[in-house]
Order: C-alpha cells, then sequence, then structure tokens
C-alpha cells in the first residue's frame, strides 16, 4: 500500500524523461544523413504547468532490446519486422531489417520513417494510429550514466515470520543490479536529489555519487507493484 501512495505522489511530480537501460541500435535508413531535429516533449501529463522540453532525434538511435522481436504474434505492439510503432514525440518507424552477430544475437534494427508523421505536426499521417509508442534516446546526444536498480531485499513480505527458516534465506540475489543507462541529454543537469520518471520503466533519484562527469540515477520505485510480479513469478 506504500508502495502504491509513493508511486501515485511521483507520478504527479516527477518529470517524464527518456532512457534506454537495456539498449539496441535502430538506423533509420531514409533519414537524412547529419541531420537532427530538436522535438518538443511534454514533461508531464498530469501537470500541464510543467511546461515542455526540447529533444534532440537524429537517424540513429537507442531502444530498449525488449520493445523488438523479429517475429511476434499480433498481442505485441512493440516494434517486429514489418511492423510499425511511434516514436515517442516523434515519429512512425517500420522495422525492414536487422543485424546478427556471429551468435544469432540482434544488434542492430534497420527501419524507415514516415517523414510527415511526426508527433504534433497537425498532418493526415501524424493522426495514423499505430497501437505501440516507445521511447528512445538519439545515439549522438545520449548521456551515459551509472543506473543502480534497487529491488526488495527479501523475496518474502515477512521472512521473520518463518519459523523453521533462517530469514536470510529469503534475501534477494536481484535487489541490487548496477547497469550502464543512456539518457535523454536535457539530464545533463540534473542534480542531487532530483527525481524523474524514466518512461515505462520506473521513477528515479539522482544518487549523491554523481558529479558533472558521471551521472548517477538510483531507482526509487518500479510503474508496477513488484510484490505482484513475485507473486505471479512464484
Amino acid at each position: 500500500m506504500l508502495e502504491f501512495h509513493v508511486r501515485e505522489h511521483l507520478n504527479k511530480i516527477a518529470p517524464r524523461v527518456m532512457g534506454v537501460l537495456n539498449p539496441i541500435k535502430v538506423v533509420i535508413t531514409n533519414y537524412p544523413e547529419g541531420k537532427e531535429e530538436w522535438l518538443e516533449a511534454e514533461n508531464n501529463p498530469e501537470d500541464e504547468s510543467a511546461g515542455s522540453r526540447e529533444v534532440p532525434f537524429s537517424g540513429e538511435i537507442y531502444i530498449e532490446q525488449d520493445d523488438f522481436r523479429e517475429e511476434a504474434n499480433r498481442k505485441f505492439f512493440r516494434l517486429k519486422l514489418g511492423g510499425e510503432v511511434r516514436l515517442k514525440n516523434a515519429y512512425i518507424i517500420k522495422a525492414e531489417s536487422c543485424t546478427k552477430d556471429t551468435e544469432g544475437n540482434v544488434i542492430e534494427i534497420q527501419c524507415t520513417y514516415d517523414p510527415k508523421s511526426r508527433s504534433g505536426s497537425g498532418t493526415e499521417e501524424s493522426l495514423r494510429k499505430v497501437k505501440g509508442t516507445l521511447h528512445w534516446v538519439s545515439i549522438e546526444h545520449a548521456i551515459e550514466a551509472e543506473i543502480r536498480l534497487y529491488d526488495r531485499l527479501f523475496t518474502d513480505e515477512s521472512p521473520d515470520t518463518h519459523k523453521d527458516k533462517d530469514f536470510m534465506e529469503f534475501i534477494n540475489p536481484e535487489s541490487l543490479k548496477v547497469i550502464t543507462g543512456y539518457l535523454e541529454s536535457s539530464l545533463k543537469d540534473a542534480k542531487v536529489g532530483d527525481q524523474v520518471q524514466f518512461q515505462r520503466l520506473g521513477y528515479f533519484c539522482v544518487d549523491p555519487d554523481s558529479t558533472s562527469e558521471k551521472l548517477v540515477f538510483n531507482r526509487t520505485v518500479g510503474l508496477r507493484d513488484t510484490w505482484a510480479k513475485i507473486q505471479q513469478e512464484d
């Protein structure tokens, strides 16, 4: 219940920004070489007074690896070969092909984009509905940051109530993961204590370990109840 209330509070006050934590490269093959754009993005749809910001867009971007499959059924509303998605605050793209490494892992996706489909442009193409919307960051402009993914310390809500077991048996081995993330450039001046929502990923704050040379973000609350996830997996 506490986690729910914290999430609701942060949802109202935390700016929405884009960060990619498990990146895969997307090359937009028909985007003009060397071109870049600055696109308008709302800071918080829950608070109109929060205003907007500009995010850079270019022909090479990162998306989350989990947001792409070579083949998928109709219930997969993210990117797949031959399928289309909208990039948040940007364009509609279509996956045309992909490149794999020697072990068969996809390392790059080649896409085309509809230049008339830019969000907010008012064109007929921009109003076209596609089922999936993905967050992304421009590779050229991305900020590299240390991301600390904190989760529950225990895998049981009441680890000390099991008389026949030591509470240490319920330590969550996934309680902390440290990874490298790639963030939109508006975060370059983020200050210690700042709170943001990485869209579709969760709520994060800037750790005191951050410096001007290296940002460090801690995940404070996920977008979903972690206990519910644990119970589903069990």
